[in-house]
């Protein structure tokens, strides 16, 4: 998710949006996909413009 989530928009990303990104590099994975699934809050300092667009979850290929 994190990988697919990179591959899909790093190559617009400011020099703020590349560290918030390493920023959540240092964030347990299993909370990361919680934010993003929004099955968990987000914490402050994790939150804003980037977390809302990894929760489009449109860079995830999900099977039907």
């Amino acid at each position: 998710m994190i990988g697919g989530f990179f591959d899909r928009y790093h190559a617009n990303w400011t020099e703020a949006e590349l560290a918030w990104f390493e920023t959540l590099l240092d964030e347990d994975d299993v909370d990361i996909m919680a934010w993003a699934l929004k099955t968990q809050d987000v914490p402050a300092h994790m939150a804003g413009p980037q977390m809302e667009l990894m929760m489009r979850l449109d860079y995830v290929e999900i099977p039907r």
